[in-house]
């Protein structure tokens, strides 16, 4: 039998009529299917475009931005120097043996590095963390974090943590087994992971080799260093100057010295400048670890240590070829503290060493002596000049000596001077060859911006080509001062013969090919120049007037004739009037001086010059577009045509108010409008809606032109600025985020177009000196303990102080104790706090909201939470970070970071509360009113308490009614109830608490000695403590105290209800059952008693007996056990030293420095 298939069930849709795709975007296939997911996407993707957005700051980064500063920390012995001296090697070619200071470096053609190592100091961690850019963190990674590693960290955190912290594990080769080294690297990523961020970069050191680590381990981490990008500013360093020295010398006169050692010094500090601009005069700045000072003067130098690029565009501006000579790799490094080949700077001398040592005895013999040796013993017991001898002068010892003087009268130069032009050499360019390609590279990479080659605008108006300013000049280049000739005439001779320069200006276009002609271009036609150019005035020039306006010694009179060229003239004229005037009647100079001081409010013009100036139809036409009249629709380029049906507000008003037709309302007569309604009768109304519609149109647009004419140099019209250059609106869907970096910006821009048109001095007088220019200053009066106390490696920050940061005043914080710190912190201890440049010690008083009704005071900080802190300090702005330590000592165990918070506000006056309870007792009481005893002393305190609160322990409230005659310091009261002679009756007050004015600023430089607790000197001047009567505890005894029982009248008890009323049983007379019986123990029951309680005699006697031998044997094992374990402390005390003789010890004393010594084998 044949099986009978199921036929398969039919289609619902054939294919072929299947709906083809219409082409159109289908909106189902790039969707969601479920609803919460696309929920969840949409706001993962806002939360990352949110993460992006912070509060737009200015980049006050400058065009020629100073040194990178990196700092390297870590404890002692972890192989800081070590990486100083790779580093150093690294970019400079040069090797160290004593790298101490700031060493400048250059890395690549357009940055610059500053390697500073941070000593074993707190104070100097301190002061670190708020100047790092970058941060090399050391761990030992045989070892692991160490606390310096931690403290270090957490003062980033409270001051400010910049955008780039490394970590470096060192002593790798310590480890024996591959896997325990791949373990301890994954466990140290993952905790520096927690301490900073997902993702830190972590670069691993292996060991030593020749005094310096592996060279391509180097490489790695120099190559992280040279393509980093700038980090978001920080708050604090965006808005305050700062610099970090890198040079110290100590000017004072040496006759000051001599009278008395302690005098107060002058020194000379030199560094980059960072952060805002330097105030010309009268800066206020803070030492860290010296104190607050003025800077008396201050001067911008030659940058020590200059960038290829900036040296090719000086160079290329200057006309001057760059010659490779000897010393071009000393340019390559700024480290005037360190040692560099034996030559060294400490503060006011040089140290040069010599491994052969030096050979100053005259009378020596067979002695190779160098050219500076020899010039100091030939200066020895000789009271010479320099270069003299016996017969003569030599200056050198290659030339001749000069025994008489020439001849004078024939001396000048016979030829003229010749431009001398050294041959480019082709690979200038291709100075750093190595660092350039692998940094310009890995920035193309790594960043999104493409950093723009070295602008030669950036130099300053020193440096610019002369030719940018279209023929004004006429020289261009000279070898010498001398060369230049006239400044004054420089401009009326370039004016009167920019004709005769045509040829010059071409050659100019081709300077940058041909240096030669450009370098020589200035000699021509130098007969003619200069002929034309002498006895020419100096034309008025707005810049000369601004430079002596600034100048404080010239007097307006002077000012104008400066600036008028006429000191001569007038010179000459008083000479003939001394001569010729032989009359009394002279003007006295004190009248002279009343005359030019006049105050004319009508200043004078020249009325034909303004009359022909008036006359030309060119300046009236200027001046019509600046009255409300104007049309600048057709300024802005309209067609003109539909500008003339409206020519203004005025007359457009005119033909709207006056040229429509009115009645006379009283006679009835109808005026005007009768040709103009002729003539509108011949156009449709359509045609004269449309002109209406177009007039105002056009009206609208000549207010949008007006506002934005008036509003040029503000932020309201940046989009219809970019509208109208035909661009596309300027922000994007974040529009206020963009409006806000947009209006920063052009504000920068606009103080950078105003700023370049001042010369360098003017710009300084008026800006300050600029972030990034290598400057000195000079102190006075700083402590000479300073100058005696100097160390090298201790680094000195200098930063600059607002007005409000000289101002001192109480500082309320919200403040927050470390959760690493062992100890809580009482109110009225002293604290150092780190805040801003400063480090000072105060006494905080800490408090606690109470109620947003008053601030309470509290004795200790609260656990795992915030509270408030007020002290005495300079005023500081709000939500500027701190930290607080307890002592700066390295003798401290523990962890010495004690709080950290934020400043909150800063005020004159302070509003804290104390609790105060005042008791008392009553000593006679009547219904509700009791006489108070013990609470005050004086009638006159209780009538400052009128009306107050008080309260009994039980619960019962009154109220202070007034004072009592008789015993002085007794008041009545009133309660609610009926008291008791054994209530005790309390006042709740608040106490008014001000902090201590005390400030006493950390200033280690100079030697410091903090403010100790009372604990502390007693245990230093092992003095006893001494014990109050008072403060004693005594034992409390306490009466019992004996109730009667509660009587409820009858009539009250009956009119109780029901579920309130008083059940009592009474008494009974009898006995019950219970009571009467009594239970007699009889024979069987009082025999088995009686063995029961001896066998249990028996038992606890036996067990006693037991214990007692048990705890003999136990002493004998307690005695065995400690004879072990002293044995096995012994054999790890032998094992332990063994170790450390064979292996070396990891670390040495503070004193010995911070670098690490070589491994024995």
């Amino acid at each position: 039998m044949e099986q009978a298939h199921k036929p398969h069930r039919a289609s619902k849709k054939s294919k072929d009529a299947k709906k083809q795709h219409s082409g159109q975007p289908n909106p189902k296939a790039f969707t969601f299917s479920n609803p919460g997911k696309l929920a969840k996407q949409a706001a993962r993707s806002h939360d990352l475009n949110e993460k992006r957005l912070h509060v737009p700051l200015v980049d006050r980064l400058p065009d020629e931005p100073p040194p990178r500063l990196v700092t390297i920390v870590g404890p002692p012995g972890v192989g800081k120097t070590t990486l100083m001296k790779s580093l150093v090697r690294r970019y400079a070619k040069e090797t160290m043996s004593d790298p101490v200071g700031p060493i400048t470096v250059v890395t690549s053609k357009k940055q610059r590095l500053t390697f500073l190592e941070c000593p074993n100091e707190l104070e100097a961690m301190v002061d670190v963390a708020k100047v790092a850019d970058i941060v090399l963190l050391m761990i030992d990674g045989n070892f692991g974090f160490e606390m310096e590693t931690m403290e270090f960290l957490n003062i980033l955190a409270a001051t400010g943590m910049p955008g780039n912290v490394f970590g470096i594990l060192t002593h790798l080769d310590l480890f024996r087994k591959p896997q325990a080294l791949k373990d301890a690297k994954k466990r140290l990523k993952h905790r520096l992971w927690n301490e900073l961020y997902q993702g830190a970069h972590l670069f691993y050191l292996s060991g030593v080799l020749n005094g310096r680590y592996p060279d391509r381990e180097i490489h790695n981490l120099s190559r992280f260093l040279s393509v980093m990008k700038n980090p978001r500013p920080l708050v604090w360093r965006n808005s305050h100057p700062y610099t970090l020295i890198d040079n110290y010398r100590d000017i004072t006169h040496p006759t000051k010295v001599e009278e008395d050692e302690n005098c107060d010094r002058s020194i000379e500090l030199s560094g980059y400048l960072r952060g805002t601009n330097f105030a010309a005069e009268g800066q206020r700045v803070h030492i860290a670890g010296l104190g607050d000072f003025t800077i008396s003067s201050m001067e911008a130098l030659p940058d020590p240590c200059p960038t290829p690029s900036m040296e090719q565009a000086i160079a290329r501006a200057t006309g001057k070829t760059s010659r490779r000579r000897l010393d071009e790799k000393d340019k390559k490094i700024w480290a005037p503290m360190a040692d560099r080949s034996g030559l060294k700077i400490t503060g006011d001398h040089i140290v040069i060493t010599r491994e052969k040592g030096f050979a100053f005895d005259k009378d020596a013999e067979d002695v190779e002596r160098g050219e500076g040796e020899q010039l100091i013993v030939d200066l020895q017991g000789e009271r010479k000049l320099l270069g003299y001898s016996d017969k003569g002068v030599k200056l050198f010892a290659s030339g001749e000596e000069l025994t008489q003087v020439p001849d004078e009268g024939n001396s000048g130069r016979k030829t003229q001077r010749r431009a001398r032009v050294a041959a480019k050499d082709e690979d200038d360019d291709q100075e750093y060859p190595d660092d350039d390609d692998e940094d310009e590279d890995e920035e193309a990479e790594g960043s999104d911006v493409e950093e723009p080659e070295f602008d030669i605008g950036k130099l300053g108006k020193m440096f610019k080509k002369q030719q940018d300013k279209g023929g004004e000049d006429d020289l261009e280049f000279a070898d010498s001062d001398s060369d230049l000739g006239s400044i004054s005439g420089d401009e009326e001779g370039s004016e009167e013969d920019s004709d005769e320069e045509g040829d010059e200006d071409e050659d100019m276009e081709d300077f940058n090919s041909d240096e030669e002609d450009a370098a020589a271009q200035w000699k021509d036609n130098m007969m003619e120049k200069a002929r034309k150019m002498h006895g020419k005035r100096r034309p008025y020039r707005a810049m000369d007037l601004a430079r002596f306006m600034y100048d404080n010694t010239l007097s307006p009179k002077e000012v104008l004739q400066k600036w008028r060229c006429e000191e001569e003239e007038e010179e000459e004229e008083d000479i003939e009037q001394d001569e010729e005037d032989e009359t009394f009647f002279r003007k006295t100079d004190n009248e002279v001086k009343e005359d030019l001081a006049e105050d004319r409010t009508i200043p004078r013009f020249d009325y034909e010059q303004l009359a022909a100036k008036w006359s030309s139809e060119d300046a009236v036409e200027a001046l019509r577009s600046k009255f409300a009249t104007a049309n600048l629709v057709d300024e802005e380029g309209g067609d003109g045509e539909d500008g003339e049906d409206f020519d203004g507000f005025d007359e457009g008003d005119d033909d709207d108010e006056g040229d429509g037709a009115f009645e006379d309302l009283e006679s009835g007569e109808t005026h005007g409008g009768e040709g103009k309604d002729e003539a509108e009768s011949d156009e449709p109304p359509e045609a004269t809606l449309e002109a209406e519609r177009e007039k105002n149109a056009r009206r609208k647009e000549e207010l949008k032109l007006r506002f934005e004419e008036e509003d040029r140099e503000g932020f309201k019209n940046d989009k219809a600025i970019a509208r109208r250059e035909g661009g596309e609106e300027e922000f994007g869907e974040d529009d206020w985020y963009d409006a806000q970096k947009a209006a920063l910006q052009k504000q920068l821009d606009i103080n950078k177009a105003e700023f370049e048109n001042l010369d360098e001095n003017q710009r300084a007088a008026v800006e300050g000196y600029r972030a990034g220019k290598y400057a000195k200053f000079i102190l006075e009066g700083v402590p000479a303990e300073f100058v005696k106390n100097f160390q090298a490696k201790r680094p000195i920050v200098v930063g600059g102080l607002s007005a409000t940061e000289d101002r001192f005043g109480f500082v309320q914080v919200r403040i927050k104790k470390h959760r690493w710190h062992k100890k809580i912190l009482k109110t009225g201890d002293p604290l150092i706090f780190s805040l801003g440049w400063r480090r000072f010690q105060s006494l905080p008083i800490y408090s606690i909201s109470d109620s947003r009704t008053r601030n309470r005071m509290l004795k200790y900080t609260p656990e795992h939470m915030h509270c408030f802190a007020t002290f005495y300090g300079p005023l500081i702005a709000p939500n500027t970070s701190f930290a607080c330590f307890q002592s700066f000592s390295s003798a401290n165990p523990g962890f010495r970071i004690a709080a950290t918070g934020t400043v909150l506000s800063v005020d004159e006056s302070t509003e804290i509360v104390k609790k105060l309870k005042l008791t008392g007792v009553p000593y006679k009481i009547f219904k509700n009113t009791a006489f108070i005893k013990d609470m005050f002393n004086s009638a006159l305190e209780i009538a400052k308490f009128e009306g107050a609160a008080i309260k009994t322990v039980s619960g019962v409230r009154g109220q202070i009614k007034r004072a009592l005659s008789k015993p002085d310091g007794h008041f009545r009261a009133t309660f609610e109830d009926k008291i008791l002679l054994s209530d005790i009756v309390f006042l709740r007050a608040w106490y008014p608490i001000k902090p201590h004015r005390f400030y006493n600023p950390a200033t280690n430089l100079i030697g410091w000695q903090s403010m100790r607790l009372t604990g502390e000197i007693r245990r230093a001047e092992d003095i006893a403590t001494p014990m109050q009567k008072n403060s004693q505890y005594r034992k409390i005894e306490r009466q019992e105290r004996h109730f009667n029982p509660l009587r409820v009248p009858k009539k009250l008890a009956a009119e109780l209800p029901f579920k309130s009323q008083i059940v009592a049983t009474k008494k009974q007379k009898k006995e019950t059952y219970m009571q009467k019986r009594a239970v007699v123990v009889r024979g069987e029951e009082k025999k088995a008693r009686d063995l029961m309680q001896k066998l249990t005699t028996i038992r606890k006697e036996q067990v006693a007996k037991r214990r007692a031998k048990k705890e003999e044997k136990r002493v004998e094992y307690r005695k065995k056990i400690a004879e072990i374990e002293e044995k096995m402390e012994s054999k790890e005390r032998r094992e332990k030293q063994a170790y450390w003789e064979r292996e070396g010890k990891k670390r040495r004393p503070s004193d010995m420095g911070g670098g690490g010594g070589k491994r024995r084998k």
